[in-house]
């Protein structure tokens, strides 16, 4: 069952070790650009660690969308998520929850 939640978790991971490597590497050299806060690779991070591939990717482009020079910006904050079966590691790799049995 474990190697299956892992298995089902490998695209959010791809995800969000491309969007760390983003940040690591691309991202300092445009500074501080963005209108929102956070900005838009931190909020594209805690969508695919809250709410997965999918919807992490809707939110996303709907927030890169957003982000333009005619939008004044603000905060705007991943909508929150009422539970998860997951926990993210110190790398900010998503894991399922060890269950005891």
């Amino acid at each position: 069952m474990r190697f299956a939640a892992e298995l089902w978790l490998l695209p959010r991971n791809v995800a969000l070790a491309c969007m760390h490597l983003y940040r690591r590497w691309v991202s300092p050299l445009y500074g501080e650009v963005c209108r929102y806060y956070p900005s838009c690779s931190r909020y594209a991070v805690e969508a695919y660690q809250s709410r997965g591939f999918v919807v992490g990717t809707a939110l996303t482009a709907w927030r890169l969308l957003r982000c333009n020079p005619f939008t004044v910006g603000g905060i705007d904050d991943v909508p929150p998520r009422a539970h998860s079966h997951f926990v993210t590691n110190t790398r900010g790799f998503v894991r399922p929850i060890e269950r005891k049995a």
